[in-house]
């Protein structure tokens, strides 16, 4: 019997599925499913770059995260009303840019800004991971919108880039928590790869106990075979 409350295998992720397509106007959209945890992801094209980047011949791309009111159990308060964002929405938002960034040739954008917003539409845990995930391929479909138009200075994109969590619970290592597991798990970790495999971060919390060296490696183990899995599904859905 496996020790997780989904009955999943320590190596098994939830079902994932990647809808583009689904925002009207935006360059280019995607609805990403980690299980329960649903994320819409909208790609949107500024034609000028950001003050602070002006007259380098380079652009930017950012994101914007934002969870909705009843995404979760009860309503949380937009954050809108309270005047700025949380410690954690900045936290969560920034690492999404910095995620893309990594595979994205900026000098090939021009002075141009690419802004993708995640906007949590059901949330089941892993929305970080989730909306990283879904803002590739909502960033790929931008960048074919760009490329049919003759407005980019070269391949702008690089690599896949995907993100999963993974955890001790119960003291095994597992991939892809989900809420039940994720608050109550002795280690949470976030993997941020490339499809080449290379790192692009790691978040690692011990919730208790400190974790081991070994452990941190059957995590890594785990979250290189769940982000093959997430690569794989990001090729066959822009395909």
């Amino acid at each position: 019997m496996s020790v997780r409350p989904s009955n999943r295998t320590p190596d098994a992720m939830r079902a994932v599925s990647l809808e583009r397509g689904v925002a009207r106007y935006a360059e280019g959209s995607c609805l990403v499913k980690f299980g329960e945890t649903h994320v819409l992801c909208a790609a949107s094209l500024e034609d000028k770059a950001p003050g602070w980047l002006r007259g380098q011949g380079k652009g930017w791309v950012t994101a914007e995260y934002a969870m909705l009111p009843r995404a979760t159990h009860e309503r949380t308060r937009r954050e809108v009303t309270s005047g700025k964002p949380s410690g954690r929405t900045q936290e969560i938002q920034r690492l999404i840019g910095r995620s893309l960034r990594a595979v994205v040739d900026l000098k090939a954008l021009g002075e141009r800004q690419i802004t993708v917003d995640c906007d949590v539409l059901q949330a089941d845990g892993g929305t970080r991971t989730a909306s990283i995930t879904g803002a590739w391929v909502a960033l790929h479909d931008c960048l074919a919108w760009m490329k049919a138009r003759d407005m980019l200075k070269g391949e702008a994109l690089k690599d896949h880039v995907a993100a999963v969590s993974c955890g001790v619970y119960k003291g095994t290592p597992v991939l892809d928590l989900d809420y039940a597991e994720d608050s109550s798990a002795e280690t949470d970790a976030n993997f941020v790869l490339t499809g080449s495999g290379g790192i692009v971060e790691v978040q690692g919390t011990a919730e208790g106990a400190p974790f081991s060296e070994e452990e941190l490696l059957a995590l890594l183990k785990l979250a290189k075979a769940g982000c093959g899995t997430l690569v794989d599904l990001q090729k066959m859905a822009v395909a």
